[in-house]
C-alpha cells in the first residue's frame, strides 16, 4: 500500500467515527487494533499493541496529570477558590466592567491553582454569569471574558495538558510549565485592556452600580486572607520545579496536599467535598489516560506504513521556508479546534508535527506552549469548542449557542494576535525556561 493512501486510511479509521459520535478513546482502539492486524504482522502486532498499552500508561510522567486535576477539582469543591474570586471580586471597586475585570483576574488567580480550562470555566460561570445577567451586563462582557480567561489554564503552571504535551512529545515536561507563564500573563493583560477599553468606549455595556463604601483595607484584607496564602501554593508547585528541588511529579503532589491544608486552614474541607474531587479527578484521569493508551501505538503504525517517512519526503521535497510551515502547521491546529477537542488534536498531529519541528530545527519548548495556545484557542472556537458547550451548560437557560458565539468572537481573534506575537517573538516563551536552565 502506498504511503498515502495508508495514511488516508488510518486518519480515516480515527476521523470517521469521532464525526458520528464515537468516543475517542474507541475510535483510537479501533483504528489501533485494524492497522496492527494490517501493518505489524497481524497477531505480533496485537501483541506489540498490548505491550505499547502497558508500557505507555506505567511511565511516572503521567503522574502529574492526576495530581494537578486533583489540586484544582479540590479548591473547586471545597469553595476555596470561590472564596479567593469574592475577594479580588471586593478590591476591584469603581471601574468600567468591574465583574468582566474580576473574571479576568480572578480566572488568571484559578488558572495558576487548576490547571483545567474546564473547571476554570464552569467556576467563573457559576459564580459570576448570575451576577452579570442580573447587573444588565451584554452578552460579550458577560461570557466572553470568562470564556477567553477559562483558557489561560492550558498556559500557566501547572497545566495538566502542558504535561501531556510533554509526555507524549518527550518535550521537558518542567521546562514547558515553566514556558507557558509568561504567554499566560500576557494574554491576561490583553483581556484585561480590552474589557476596560471596550467598557470605557461604551459604558452600556457593562452598566455601574453602587457599591457599598468601604475603606482600603477592607478591601485589601479578604485578598491577603483567601488570595495570597494560595498564590503561596502556586509559589511551591512552580518553584520547586524552577529550583529542581521536586520534578513536576513530586511538585503535583505537594499541589494536591497543599489543596487539602488550605481547605482545613479555611475550615471548609467536608467528607462530601473531597469525595465529590476525587470522584471528578478519577473521570477525567482516566478519559485522559485511556486516550493515552489508545493513541501510543497510532504513531507505531504510521511510521511502520510508511506514511510518516512519506509525508517527511514530500515536505522535504516542497522545501517550505520554516516560517510557512509553522504557519500552516499552526493553521491546521486552529482548524481542527473548530471541530474537535484538544486531545484529540494533540494525538493525532504529534506524530507529524514533532518530526517536522525537528526537521526545520526550532525550539520545541516554543513550538510546544505555540501548540498549546493554538488548542486553547479551539476550545473557544465555533461551533463545537469545549468550553463554549460549558459555557452554555452553566449560563441561564434561556442564552443561545449563537449569543455565546458571538460573545467569544472577540476574544478569540485576540488571542491568534497573541499567537502571531509569540511566533514573531520566541523570547517571550523562552527566556524564562532558559533563566531555568541557566
Amino acid at each position: 500500500m502506498e504511503w498515502y493512501w495508508a495514511l488516508l486510511f488510518l486518519l480515516g479509521m480515527v476521523l470517521v467515527p469521532m464525526f458520528l459520535g464515537v468516543p475517542v478513546a474507541i475510535a483510537f482502539f479501533s483504528a489501533n487494533i485494524i492497522g496492527a492486524i494490517l501493518f505489524l504482522g497481524g497477531g505480533a502486532g496485537l501483541i506489540q499493541l498490548e505491550r505499547n498499552v502497558v508500557d505507555g500508561l506505567v511511565r511516572f510522567a503521567l503522574a502529574p496529570v492526576a495530581m494537578f486535576i486533583l489540586m484544582g477539582e479540590i479548591l473547586f469543591h471545597t469553595g476555596v477558590a470561590i472564596r479567593a474570586i469574592d475577594a479580588v471580586d471586593q478590591l476591584i471597586a469603581r471601574v468600567p466592567g468591574r465583574l468582566s475585570l474580576v473574571a479576568v483576574a480572578g480566572g488568571t488567580v484559578f488558572s495558576t491553582l487548576s490547571g483545567s480550562s474546564m473547571a476554570n470555566t464552569a467556576l467563573l460561570g457559576t459564580t459570576l454569569m448570575p451576577e452579570m445577567r442580573r447587573r444588565g451586563y451584554h452578552n460579550s462582557m458577560a461570557m466572553g471574558p470568562i470564556l477567553g480567561t477559562g483558557g489561560i489554564a492550558m498556559l500557566i503552571p501547572p497545566s495538566s495538558l502542558a504535561v501531556l504535551l510533554g509526555s507524549l512529545s518527550g518535550i521537558s515536561i518542567a521546562a514547558i510549565l515553566i514556558a507557558g507563564a509568561i504567554p499566560g500573563l500576557i494574554m491576561a493583560a490583553v483581556h484585561f485592556s480590552y474589557v476596560m477599553i471596550r467598557c470605557r468606549l461604551n459604558p452600556s455595556l457593562a452598566p455601574r452600580y453602587d457599591m457599598p463604601d468601604i475603606g482600603l483595607w477592607q478591601r485589601v484584607r479578604p485578598v491577603l486572607i483567601y488570595v495570597v496564602p494560595l498564590l503561596g501554593l502556586f509559589a511551591v508547585v512552580v518553584g520547586s520545579i524552577l529550583t529542581g528541588v521536586a520534578t513536576p511529579t513530586e511538585s503535583a503532589s505537594l499541589g494536591a496536599i497543599g489543596a487539602v491544608l488550605a481547605a482545613l486552614c479555611y475550615r471548609s474541607l467536608s467528607w462530601k467535598g473531597l469525595w465529590t474531587a476525587m470522584v471528578e479527578t478519577g473521570k477525567l484521569a482516566v478519559m485522559i489516560y485511556f486516550i493515552i493508551a489508545a493513541s501510543l501505538t497510532f504513531s507505531q503504525i504510521l511510521s511502520f506504513s510508511g506514511a510518516t517517512t512519506g509525508l517527511l519526503s514530500l515536505i522535504q521535497q516542497i522545501d517550505p521556508t520554516p516560517l510557512s510551515l509553522l504557519i500552516a502547521m499552526m493553521a491546521l491546529m486552529l482548524l481542527m479546534g473548530c471541530f474537535m477537542d484538544p486531545v484529540s488534536i494533540m494525538l493525532i498531529t504529534l506524530p507529524f508535527f514533532i518530526p517536522l519541528a525537528e526537521l526545520i530545527r526550532i525550539d520545541l519548548i516554543w513550538f510546544g506552549v505555540l501548540m498549546l495556545l493554538a488548542l486553547e484557542i479551539g476550545q473557544t472556537t465555533p461551533p463545537f469548542g469545549m468550553l463554549l458547550f460549558v459555557m452554555r451548560g452553566v449560563a441561564p437557560p434561556d442564552t443561545t449557542m449563537g449569543q455565546i458565539y458571538a460573545a467569544v468572537a472577540p476574544f478569540v481573534l485576540l488571542e491568534i494576535g497573541i499567537l502571531a506575537f509569540l511566533m514573531a517573538v520566541p523570547a517571550a516563551v523562552t527566556w524564562l525556561p532558559q533563566l531555568m536552565a541557566g
